[in-house]
C-alpha cells in the first residue's frame, strides 16, 4: 500500500505537482496566520504592560501608612505586581522629563519643597480585573492613624477608555482567528480536495479493474490515501523551506515596526512547534481530502 501510494504520486507528473502546489500555498497561509497570531500577540502583551492603575498619595501620607496599604493591595488575587515611588523618586522623574524646560524647573525650585507624592503603579494579570481592584480602593480606602484618607487620587477613570479597549481588542483578536482559521481550514480542504480527485480521475480505469477482481475498499482507497499524506508532507517541508528566508527579510525590515517583535527569532525559536503544526496539517488535508474523493466520487 505505501508503495502503491509512493508509486502513485511519482507517476502523477503534473497532477502531483498540482497538490502539493495548493497545498503548499494554504500550509504557507495558516503559516502565515501562525506569525499574525504571535504578532497580535506580542502587541496586546506590550500594550496590556503599558496599562496600570495608579495610586497618587498625599504628600503628608507616612511611610507605615503607605506600606501597609501596598502590602494590602499586592494579596488581592487578581494583582500581578505593585510598584511604590517614592517622593523622592517622582521628583526625580519629573525633572527628567523637563530636563529641557528650564522655566518649570525653575518654578519648581522656587517651591523650596517637593510637591509631589508618592505613588503605587498597580499591574492586574488581566485588564478585565481592573475593575474589581477599583471596587477594592473604593470599599477599603487607605486612612492615616488618624482615620483620614491618605489617597490623593486614583487615575483609573482616566485610563478606563484605553483599558476597555484593550479588553475589547484582546477578545476580537482571539475570536477572530479561530474564525479565520476555521475558514482557511475548510478551504483547504475544499482545494486539495479538488485536485486530489483529479488525480483519482486519472486513474479510474486502474480502479474499475481492481473493483473487478474483487480488490477491497481499503486497498482502492490506501494508495490514494497514501498518496495524499506524502503530498501533505512534501507541501509542510517546502513551506518550512520558504519560510525560512522569508521571515529573515522580515525580522530584519519590521522588527523595529513591530516594537520588537523579530519574526525570523521566532521562527527559530518555536521552529518544532511550527513544524508539526505544519506537517500535521499538510498530512491530515492530504489524507481527508484523498479519502472523501475516493469516496464521494468513485462510490468506493
Amino acid at each position: 500500500m505505501l508503495a502503491a501510494g509512493a508509486k502513485n504520486f511519482a507517476r502523477g507528473g503534473a497532477v502531483s505537482f498540482a497538490t502539493v502546489l495548493i497545498m503548499t500555498v494554504t500550509l504557507i497561509i495558516i503559516g502565515l496566520l501562525i506569525f499574525l497570531s504571535a504578532t497580535l500577540s506580542f502587541t496586546l502583551d506590550s500594550i496590556r504592560d503599558k496599562v496600570d492603575v495608579n495610586v497618587y498619595f498625599v504628600t503628608t501620607a507616612s511611610d507605615s501608612a503607605m506600606h501597609s496599604f501596598r502590602e494590602r493591595i499586592a494579596q488581592l488575587p487578581e494583582v500581578e505586581r505593585v510598584t511604590f515611588t517614592s517622593r523622592d523618586e517622582a521628583l526625580a522623574a519629573f525633572r527628567a522629563r523637563h530636563a529641557n524646560d528650564q522655566l518649570t524647573l525653575q518654578a519648581l525650585d522656587e517651591l523650596g519643597d517637593n510637591p509631589l507624592g508618592a505613588s503605587l503603579a498597580i499591574k492586574a494579570k488581566d485588564p478585565s480585573q481592573y475593575e474589581g481592584i477599583v471596587k477594592f480602593l473604593s470599599d477599603e480606602p487607605a486612612l492615616s492613624s488618624s482615620g483620614t484618607s491618605i489617597v490623593d487620587r486614583v487615575n483609573y477613570y482616566q485610563n478606563k477608555t484605553v483599558i476597555d479597549r484593550l479588553t475589547g481588542a484582546i477578545r476580537a483578536t482571539e475570536r477572530a482567528g479561530i474564525a479565520v482559521v476555521i475558514l482557511f481550514a475548510i478551504a483547504s480542504i475544499i482545494i486539495a480536495f479538488a485536485t486530489v480527485r483529479l488525480a483519482i480521475h486519472t486513474a479510474r480505469e486502474e480502479i474499475g479493474v481492481m473493483r473487478l477482481v474483487g480488490a477491497s475498499n481499503a486497498y482502492i482507497r490506501g494508495p490514494f490515501i497514501v498518496t495524499g499524506v506524502i503530498a501533505g508532507g512534501v507541501a509542510a517541508l517546502l513551506t518550512l523551506i520558504l519560510l525560512y528566508p522569508v521571515t529573515w527579510y522580515a525580522g530584519r525590515l519590521l522588527s523595529e515596526w513591530l516594537g520588537g517583535f523579530d519574526f525570523f527569532a521566532y521562527y527559530l525559536s518555536e521552529f518544532a512547534s511550527i513544524f508539526f503544526i505544519l506537517l500535521g496539517t499538510g498530512v491530515v488535508l492530504g489524507a481527508a481530502a484523498s479519502y472523501l474523493a475516493v469516496r464521494r466520487y468513485l462510490q468506493v
